[in-house]
């Protein structure tokens, strides 16, 4: 029997994330409810849940941004508290306002600090003005006449940011200054598409940095504490590809400065609930980047490493408990790798993939976690995000780790729809990766990663297409009179 002040949570959100916290919503006690475009009405996460409702737009995107149809949807389903998962309405300050303005308990910071630190602008300025490092930029709404002669001003390379981003969306490098009012527009005009926020800001590009984060836990009762790092330097077109934990070859001492830093950043900001705070690290030094005010994609390698499940501490902070762990009590053990599986062609420029799921085989065993909202018959299409699966594998060493994750990649069977699973072994296995020379722009600099060998390409087709004809497979699978007769002998 749980001792929550809510007995259902409501889940805004769709695919692996809704999996994932309906998990935990059950290990509670609690019960689970869903909202879903009809698009998703047959996919696991909508089965998986104790109450489904509908909810619909212009597009199914649309359906998932839509705060009225989802506070009605909470109520319908008598929900006391809703999990906004990430993405979507999960960084919006206006849609945390009007489920508590409801009733309902909001899994997640306050809207407060959502505005602060959700916006990317505004959370600039603030950890500037506490003393903490970040990159030189140009905003846009300080001046909005003079913003692009300001940018100018501080030379190439520049990167264009929305106020308010994830996954990467709407961000634009400009190595020519020429080109500098179009991607402008470019990212003004797809940060307006995702997160219905039009506004930007052009920082100082570092070439190549690593990409280092920090999981945080805060409370309402001025407790904080770090989750240690992550390193998600393995990147496509600002996308993480390979997330790990802990980061390859940092000094304790590094480590130390980076999650003390993480930690006063959140401690300033009077933040509750879980949050990652990001840093850009190159030549032994840091600048903050972001901080995600949400549950973050890559989460599961921090809970891999630490035994902490990241989703049940947002659940009990956001009902108004204390934190249940202090600093001492987290203790990171071995190494975590996670592997994002996509409906994507690497080989074509991460060209989305649509199919249907035929067949669906998933690799197991001792350390392997599998996040997921695929089933077998389910529809891959281009409406949302290419995020399929995350792969997260967990062993005493880096290196052991890599080695286990590859073979989990190579185990993995999904037939109907092509993936980047091919791509993804082959990185885990590509000699830079293993001794940890990654940084940010390492897929560029190692393009044969992605193309792969089309001759191996052929040969997974022909594979495929064998056994999805039913005469082939049965003939495979047949067994002779005279192996029969010798049952399961062995010599």
């Amino acid at each position: 029997m749980h001792e929550l002040p809510f007995d259902t949570v409501l889940i805004a959100n769709r695919g692996e994330i809704a999996v994932r916290i309906i998990k935990t919503v059950r290990k509670l006690g609690l019960r689970s409810a869903i909202v879903h475009h009809d698009i998703d009405a047959r996919t696991l996460a909508v089965s998986m849940a104790d109450a489904a409702i509908a909810i619909d737009g212009p597009t199914p995107i649309a359906a998932y941004l839509d705060i009225p149809q989802i506070i009605a949807a909470a109520r319908q389903a008598s929900a006391g508290a809703l999990h906004p998962g990430y993405g979507f309405l999960s960084e919006n300050a206006k849609f945390a306002r009007a489920v508590t303005g409801a009733g309902i308990t909001f899994i997640g910071p306050s809207p407060e600090n959502i505005e602060l630190m959700g916006d990317k602008i505004r959370a600039r300025n603030f950890v500037q003005q506490h003393g903490f490092p970040v990159v030189p930029c140009a905003i846009e709404e300080d001046d909005p006449t003079t913003f692009v002669r300001r940018a100018r001003a501080m030379g190439s390379p520049l990167l264009v940011k929305p106020s308010v981003s994830g996954g990467g969306k709407g961000m634009q490098i400009v190595r020519d200054l020429g080109a500098l009012e179009d991607a402008i527009a470019q990212a003004r005009s797809e940060a307006q598409r995702y997160f219905g926020d039009g506004r930007l800001y052009v920082e100082r590009h570092i070439e190549n940095p690593r990409h280092i984060e920090v999981q945080v836990l805060g409370d309402a009762f001025g407790n904080v504490a770090h989750l240690f790092e992550r390193e998600c330097s393995i990147q496509r077109r600002f996308q993480k590809v390979i997330e790990e934990a802990p980061a390859s070859g940092l000094s304790s001492e590094l480590r130390q400065r980076i999650c003390d830093t993480a930690v006063g950043i959140a401690r300033a900001a009077n933040y509750h609930s879980a949050g990652t705070v990001e840093f850009l690290l190159a030549g032994g030094e840091f600048h903050f980047l972001e901080m995600n005010t949400r549950l973050q994609v890559e989460h599961p390698v921090t809970e891999m490493i630490t035994g902490v499940d990241l989703v049940a501490e947002q659940i009990h902070i956001a009902a108004g408990r204390p934190l249940r762990l202090a600093q001492s009590d987290i203790v990171p053990s071995g190494h975590a790798i996670e592997a994002r599986l996509c409906a994507e062609a690497p080989e074509r420029g991460y060209a989305p993939t649509t199919g249907k799921v035929l067949v669906l085989d998933y690799p197991g065993g001792e350390g392997i976690r599998i996040d997921s909202g695929l089933s077998r018959g389910q529809n891959i299409t281009t409406a949302f995000d290419p995020l399929l699966a995350k792969i997260i594998v967990h062993s005493p060493s880096r290196i052991e780790t890599a080695q286990k994750a590859h073979r989990a990649m190579r185990d993995l069977v999904l037939l109907g729809c092509a993936t980047n699973a091919s791509f993804l072994a082959r990185l885990l296995a590509d000699d830079g990766f293993l001794h940890g020379h990654i940084h940010t722009g390492y897929l560029e600099e190692h393009p044969h990663i992605a193309a792969g060998d089309p001759r191996a390409d052929l040969s997974t087709f022909l594979a495929a297409g064998a056994l999805l004809t039913g005469p082939v497979r049965e003939s495979a699978d047949a067994v002779s009179e005279l192996h029969a007769a010798l049952g399961s002998w062995r010599n």
